[in-house]
């Protein structure tokens, strides 16, 4: 009784540490203009939040009032977004509720790790190590703490993958209950929702006719019911986002590209750490463990299939992967400690081995814990993870909100702004009309091809859902009264169709492109 109170006591400070991070985090993330404080997300989860303003007003889940476009891929997230725009909050206090939701969510999640762990393990170590390095992994804190649905998906997947070990041969229908319900908050959560469908079809031999029915039943029940309404609302079978990203460009450069981005991952991460799982198999290889790989491969498989994702660069586990993170680590901490007993008991010293080994592990955990978020081999990136420095991310949020800020004060309600950055702008300014240059919410922008090189030596550059533009019809057709920035690298493609704007000062330090003579610039605002 005891061991188990104590056992209870250490999670309990380590998760009390945690949501002290989350706390400093979330402030370390904010910005104090004028006296007034603004909660900025992560640029992608502010375009959603803008699909969930107008949906909350009334518009339905549109960009742009009247535009059917949908350039989002986590309906029920954009759903959850919206509930918190029926309060009257400001916009420039709503991202810190969904910040502390996803630190809620979060937090769920290391109680599911936990029990996921001592489904395999009593070892407190094991346990702890596995919760400390989920918890405090920085790319889950970079997506889940500034808005991104990650920290829905974690817990979801979490708890799938729990209930899953606990079944043993009972069909248990809340797994495919949740992962169903997952499909509604990307649907690409397909991927874990089949690995875990066919690992427990494959094992619970007596339950095959019951996993068929409810397992692909409810996959294709859920799947079904909003491609369908999908096409009546937008009239689309998938995302403008899933033409955007994977349309248009050599299915073997994407593939080739994926597996850039998961060597870059795997090398950062230091693959002899990465490989320390697999020894798993050295000591069981019942069908439980090979969920946990499965389910991590499956993820990686995805990921490599579409190319990764645009953020590798900033370096650890991306979207798609880092939701099974968790995963990862109970594997990798578990595997760790059935390796360092193994060779204590090789030992004649058995009381000098015992402590030997756990002083060891302490080393190893602490190593991995500062390796693991060592994203790109900087200790740039250790700062950022102690908050000694900003965050990731949180730079072109300042600059996003800087802009924003300034074009309320030069632009009337109904002036058109064409940006990059498609989240922070927009958002900001409800009332004005968004144009999308890379093509979120743009339908002609998203079916065209790729415009970046596309050559092998071209592969690093590739980041997917930003090499698409066309500024014939961008700034030549649409003529927004501003244009915020242009994509990097095309000056010169765009200069024939900036000669009728004003490259200037609204702000300091803030230069925009703005249209010669438009009515909808307050000239006299103008520096």
């Amino acid at each position: 009784m005891k061991v188990k109170l104590l056992r209870g006591l250490i999670f309990g400070l380590l998760v009390s540490g945690y949501l002290y991070y989350c706390h400093r985090y979330i402030n370390a993330t904010s910005f104090e203009i004028e006296g007034k404080t603004y909660f900025v997300l992560f640029d992608d989860a502010m375009i959603s939040m803008r699909y969930a303003y107008n949906l909350a007003h009334g518009l339905g889940p549109v960009w742009n009032a009247g535009e059917r476009v949908e350039g989002f891929t986590n309906p029920l997230w954009v759903g959850i977004m919206a509930v918190f725009h029926l309060f009257p909050i400001g916009l420039n206090k709503t991202g810190l509720y969904i910040q502390i939701l996803g630190a809620s969510l979060l937090t769920l999640n290391l109680f599911l790790v936990k029990k996921i762990v001592e489904h395999f393990t009593d070892d407190l170590l094991a346990m702890l190590s596995a919760v400390a390095l989920t918890a405090f992994y920085a790319p889950l804190n970079s997506f889940g703490l500034l808005g991104m649905e990650v920290s829905l998906l974690a817990v979801i997947l979490s708890a799938a993958v729990w209930l899953a070990l606990k079944s043993d041969q009972r069909f248990n229908i809340w797994i495919y209950i949740l992962l169903a319900v997952s499909t509604l908050v990307r649907f690409d959560m397909a991927v874990p929702y089949f690995v875990i469908f066919a690992v427990l079809f494959f094992t619970q031999k007596e339950n095959r006719k019951r996993h068929l029915f409810w397992g692909l039943g409810l996959l294709i029940l859920f799947l079904g019911a909003q491609t369908l309404a999908r096409f009546w609302y937008y009239g689309e079978w998938l995302p403008n986002t899933y033409y955007l990203k994977v349309e248009g460009w050599n299915n073997t450069l994407k593939i080739l590209r994926g597996l850039y981005a998961l060597i870059q991952f795997v090398y950062f991460s230091n693959w002899v750490l990465m490989f320390i799982p697999i020894t798993l198999f050295l000591f069981r290889r019942d069908w439980k463990v090979i969920l946990l790989a499965l389910v991590l491969l499956g993820q990686i498989a995805y990921s490599v299939s579409v190319g990764g994702d645009a953020w590798e660069h900033h370096g650890g586990a991306n979207r798609y992967i880092v939701i099974a993170m968790p995963l990862f680590f109970v594997g990798f901490s578990w595997s760790a400690v059935e390796l360092l007993q193994k060779a204590a008991n090789s030992f004649r010293v058995r009381y000098a081995a015992e402590i030997g080994w756990r002083v060891v592990f302490i080393v190893v955990f602490a190593f991995s814990l500062l390796n693991f978020n060592a994203l790109i081999g900087e200790w740039k990136s250790i700062e950022r993870w102690n908050l000694s420095r900003r965050p990731d991310y949180v730079a072109g949020g300042d600059r996003n909100l800087q802009v924003a800020l300034a074009l309320e004060q030069v632009t009337k309600p109904g002036a058109s702004i064409a940006v990059i950055g498609a989240g922070t702008i927009p958002y900001l300014l409800p009332d004005r009309y968004a144009i999308d240059i890379l093509g979120k919410a743009d339908p002609y922008i998203a079916h065209q091809n790729v415009r970046t090189p596309m050559g092998i030596p071209d592969i690093p550059n590739m980041r997917p859902g930003h090499m698409k533009w066309d500024y014939a019809h961008t700034f030549g057709k649409l003529k927004p009264d501003v244009i915020v920035s242009i994509w990097e690298g095309t000056g010169e493609e765009a200069a024939p169709y900036l000669e009728e704007y004003i490259y200037t000062a609204i702000a300091p330090g803030i230069r925009v492109y703005l249209r010669s003579g438009s009515p909808n610039i307050l000239w006299g605002e103008v520096n």
